[in-house]
């Protein structure tokens, strides 16, 4: 395994000990220093395994993917000021200082589920090939209603804020964007659906639920944390989170796929790796 692996290990379980222990700057910025470790070392797991990786042949988009990753997590920010279902805690006094805590604990989240999903990828007894996305000729049928339906699940929290509205909200990006970005000839769930590929959809599923759980583990004990206020089933918990909401997680993470490739479209000029899914050495330009 490359040594940034290692690295990432020890920075992981270093910030646990020290998070447990409630020893500074670990008990205050845990959630920032561990997953900046867990994206190395998974990284690294998906580069031994595959013989490709983000760090070690996409730098400059894994760049890319990490600072769109906080503009693209302020969006669910900006819909909990209406819903209200999280709130955080012992943020740092400094406004400089809880600002950079923002961006560098949003700028993670994104490469999290990706590297996630690749590791799974490598996981997985069969590996199909990565298949182009290729140009949609025509809107396929059911496009309208399904952009038709995301919109609505996402003016509905705008018009009428309610505390029961997160499942439109990690729901709706998905029905909205997935058809154009397959109309684009960008990666889809719908382009991989029409080629009968499941793969890069099941990497994310399980991926979001990897990380879900990862982030509400390492979230309990911190002492800069946010606490969930989800009116359903308020009082059945696993770590911080409602049972329930552990559903959404493996639905972010398939918004996590809609949102970023057509951001990537609209603001990347670079050629593009893969998302969800490994990419072989093989399959490297040389």
């Amino acid at each position: 395994m490359p040594r940034y692996g290692w690295l990432g290990l020890a920075v992981m379980a270093g910030s646990e000990i020290g998070m447990l222990a409630a020893l500074e700057p670990f008990w205050s910025w845990h959630t920032p220093i561990a997953w900046s470790g867990y994206i190395l070392f998974v990284d690294a797991l998906v580069k031994t395994r595959s013989g490709s990786s983000w760090l070690s042949d996409a730098r400059a988009e894994f760049a890319f993917m990490a600072a769109v990753s906080f503009p693209l997590w302020l969006v669910f920010e900006g819909y909990n000021l209406l819903i209200r279902n999280w709130y955080y805690i012992n943020l740092p006094e400094n406004p400089v200082l809880r600002n950079i805590g923002y961006a560098w604990s949003f700028a993670t989240i994104w490469p999290a589920i990706f590297l996630t999903a690749e590791l799974v990828g490598t996981i997985r007894r069969r590996q199909p090939e990565a298949a182009a996305p290729g140009t949609v000729t025509r809107w396929p049928r059911g496009t309208s209603w399904s952009v038709a339906a995301g919109a609505l699940m996402l003016v509905w929290p705008i018009l009428w804020p309610a505390p029961y509205l997160a499942a439109p909200v990690f729901l709706g990006f998905i029905f909205l964007l997935d058809p154009i970005n397959a109309r684009l000839g960008l990666e889809s769930l719908a382009g991989d659906l029409r080629q009968r590929r499941f793969d890069r959809a099941g990497n994310l599923l399980a991926s979001g639920f990897v990380c879900g759980l990862l982030w509400e583990c390492w979230n309990y004990w911190a002492r800069t944390k946010w606490i969930y206020t989800v009116p359903i089933l308020p009082e059945v918990k696993v770590f911080e989170m409602p049972v329930l909401g552990f559903l959404g997680f493996p639905a972010f993470a398939l918004e996590c796929l809609t949102m970023y490739v057509l951001a990537r479209r609209l603001l990347w000029r670079g050629s593009g790796r893969g998302v969800g899914i490994p990419v072989p050495a093989s399959a490297l330009e040389p």
